[in-house]
């Protein structure tokens, strides 16, 4: 009986499956056939009304496959299904709990073809989906729901963004979390809206203010989602548009045209090589595309400092949050990352770091690197202080052991970095000194701190560990302390490098003129090159940059006296003129300072006194190139990485341990794996790995290779032959091989 009843529904779906085929080809002609359907579809869906939990299997499997059939067909007969979507739409929002699995999922899947169909508008079918999404207690059918409306999402954004139905779905995803912000329904929200930033649909601003209201919930796994959106929400969306790049598969154009032009022609093969061509080209196309403006998150909100502040004070500083320490780290983490991005002013925050710095603390590392994080220049050194002397007291010690010591000298290195001034001359001494311990680990960490303030700081240091640079600087004035709030001014990167060589071009003009090298004035070339009576040569030293003249400005002139009687113009120093100089230079250094304050600001003159041409451009990008080369090499490493320093780069807590790892003796096991780490496993000599790379690109071997593969009972006569020639034979052998070497081989073609 259950044979018959099986075969019986086989055949059912296999009449539904053709007349399907033949009202879509011709549905006037099958209109009647189809009305047929319906009303048997009608019947059916009344009596499962009447009995929503029925068990007639028979009954379901004829309603599911009725509601498939007219799916299929709804847009060839749409007054006839008319009614169709809404009353699949009301089965599925009452009774999706009572349905059968298959039958639930079959409605789900005809609401997606009949928005694939432009039945149903995508509006329809989310605010359908989306309900049951976050009541139902199916798990199989919350991932359904989930998948089919992300791809509805992304669908609706494919040729163009959909502003109207994002605006829709953000609305309600961000009401969903203000409503209720106890409530775990928040989540779906956090997968929803993380799914299509890392997909690169939703981009705005708004979206990330959906991630802010899950921040700021009251459900622990909706607060941790929206925190990781926010510390890795931007590193997700690239690797995904990286792996998507890479996953294109590569067509190689000229293998196609060489297997094209060997293997026998048909129409299927030059349908596959056109389209081949058409998808290198989309991908040329591509990659040749600017490059899209995707904001950080992080940028994209809209007041940091009060997201910031209700952030740490709802989750950090309330004594009735039951987050756990794990979750609460990532909390800080995300604070720490905004007070040190936007700069911020959060005072309560650098206090609520001295309970934690221990290094019994768990996840101390983790503490240390937040509190790194949020450090800037605009934090006043006196909320500082007391936590470096802190770190100092409880980590680096006589008595702490090497790790501890090793990752309390970089956190206080990673805080001075951002902020010198949070350090004092006698505490910077103490730990300067322990660049003389034994462990290699404590060693690097206090020579990197060593390293920081020759750079920000050397006058804190002693004479003796200021090094050669900073010693120069300060005696020349060139570093000078800073304070606090002071910021430096913008300048283009390189521009003095332009600047310097522009000057070495004209000394080479005026000493190829014959002038002296020392330059002067423009009235004072002029009048030299009257004397000289070189008009060539004055007319190349006005054109300083490939026919661009550069007007330079005299108001150094005008600094220097309000009159020209008063201070005439000196004529050139003696060497007795300069000894009486050097000894005025002496007694009035104090009245020099503002003229060494307008030299320091002498290479932002090149940009207002004269006209940038594109030579001007092209030198600079080459200058710039050879400085980047420079700072590359290992000796300027050091340097490049305390200038570079910027706010947007995370500090994990590896970096913190990193000195204490350097200092932690290997086992042999390790070692021989560091040592193997470089190797390759497979070994192979260039021929073979020529050979594989021919095979690869699906190229043949040559006659001689073919030769040596072949059996060596084949040969057997032929080599047997060739001892029984004679030389007369060997000759006649030889000399045609020479003539079809000449004529370019059998076919004679050399000519050709």
């Amino acid at each position: 009986m259950v044979k018959r009843k099986v075969g019986a529904l086989e055949k059912v779906e296999a009449d539904l499956a053709s007349l399907q085929y033949r009202c879509r080809r011709d549905p006037s002609s099958y209109q009647e056939d189809f009305q047929n359907q319906w009303n048997q579809y009608e019947t059916y869906r009344e009596l499962f009304l009447t009995n929503p939990t029925t068990t007639d299997d028979s009954g379901v499997v004829s309603l599911r496959e009725l509601i498939d059939f007219v799916a299929h067909c709804a847009d060839c007969f749409p007054t006839i299904t008319a009614q169709f979507p809404d009353q699949l739409i009301q089965l599925l929002t009452l009774h999706h709990e009572e349905l059968d699995m298959e039958l639930r999922d079959k409605i789900v899947g005809s609401l997606v073809l009949l928005r694939n169909k432009d039945v149903i508008d995508s509006s329809t079918l989310l605010n359908t989906l989306f309900p049951i999404l976050v009541t139902t207690s199916s798990k199989s059918l919350r991932q359904l729901l989930f998948s089919k409306i992300l791809s509805d999402l992304r669908a609706s954004n494919t040729k163009g963004t959909n502003h109207r139905l994002n605006r829709t779905i953000q609305t309600v995803l961000y009401n969903l979390l203000t409503s209720d912000r106890e409530s775990p329904k928040g989540i779906w929200a956090v997968k929803i809206t993380r799914e299509l930033w890392k997909r690169q649909i939703w981009t705005d601003a708004k979206a990330v203010e959906i991630m802010k209201e899950a921040s700021l919930s009251e459900n622990e796994k909706v607060i941790v989602g929206g925190v990781r959106f926010f510390l890795g929400g931007d590193k997700e969306r690239e690797e995904a548009a990286e792996d998507s790049s890479d996953g294109e598969s590569d067509i190689d154009m000229a293998k196609l045209r060489h297997q094209a032009g060997i293997n026998k022609k048909s129409k299927k093969k030059g349908r596959e090589l056109k389209k081949a061509a058409a998808t290198v080209k989309k991908k040329e196309r591509k990659k040749n595309a600017p490059h899209p403006l995707n904001f950080s998150a992080l940028h994209l909100l809209h007041d940091p400092q009060g997201f910031a502040e209700t952030l740490f004070s709802k989750h950090c500083q309330n004594s009735k949050s039951k987050l756990p320490l794990e979750s609460k780290l990532q909390v800080l983490n995300l604070v720490s990352r905004l007070v040190g991005l936007h700069k911020l002013t959060v005072i309560a925050l650098y206090s609520y770091f001295l309970k934690f710095l221990t290094p019994r603390q768990a996840s101390v590392t983790s503490f240390l690197a937040c509190l790194a994080q949020a450090t800037h220049n605009l934090v006043p050194p006196d909320v500082l202080e007391p936590l470096v002397q802190k770190i100092a007291n409880e980590f680096v010690s006589e008595a702490a052991a090497s790790e501890v010591a090793a990752a309390g000298l970089n956190a206080i290195r990673e805080i001075c970095a951002r902020q010198p001034l949070a350090m004092n001359d006698t505490l910077l001494q103490d730990l300067v000194m322990y660049r003389k311990s034994k462990d290699k680990g404590v060693v690097m960490a206090a020579r990197g701190l060593l390293s920081l303030y020759r750079e920000v700081g050397a006058d804190l240091l002693k004479k003796r560990d200021r090094g050669k640079d900073a010693a120069i600087g300060i005696t020349t004035g060139t570093i000078k302390e800073r304070r606090f709030g002071e910021e430096d001014a913008g300048d283009l990167q390189g521009l003095e490098l332009l600047a310097q060589w522009k000057e070495e071009e004209r000394r080479k003009k005026r000493e190829a003129m014959g002038l002296p090298a020392e330059l002067g004035t423009d009235e004072e070339e002029e009048d030299e090159a009257e004397d000289w009576k070189n008009w060539d040569v004055e007319s190349d030293s006005s054109d300083d940059s490939e026919g661009w003249i550069n007007v330079e400005s005299d108001g150094e002139d005008i600094n220097i006296s309000d009159s020209e009687d008063e201070k005439p113009r000196p004529a050139k120093k003696t060497k007795l003129d300069t000894a009486e100089g050097d000894a005025e230079k002496e007694n009035k250094s104090k009245s020099e300072e503002p003229d060494s304050a307008a030299a320091a600001k002498s290479i932002p003159k090149l940009l207002t006194t004269t006209i940038m041409t594109p030579a001007d451009l092209a030198k600079l990008r080459e200058l710039q190139a050879a400085q980047q080369l420079k700072s590359n090499m290992p000796s300027a490493k050091r340097r490049a990485a305390l200038a570079n320093a910027h706010y947007d780069d995370a500090i994990t807590a590896e970096s913190i341990e990193a000195p204490a790892l350097l200092g932690k003796k290997k086992t042999k096991e390790e070692k021989i794996a560091m040592a193997k780490g470089d190797r390759e496993e497979h070994h192979q000599s260039t021929t073979a790995k020529r050979k594989e790379k021919k095979a690869a690109e699906g190229k043949s071997t040559t006659n001689k290779e073919k030769a040596r593969k072949k059996n060596f009972l084949m040969t057997l006569g032929k080599a047997k032959g060739k001892q029984k020639r004679s030389l007369v034979d060997v000759r006649r052998t030889l000399k045609g091989h020479i003539d079809r070497q000449k004529r370019g081989g059998k076919r004679g073609n050399a000519g050709r």
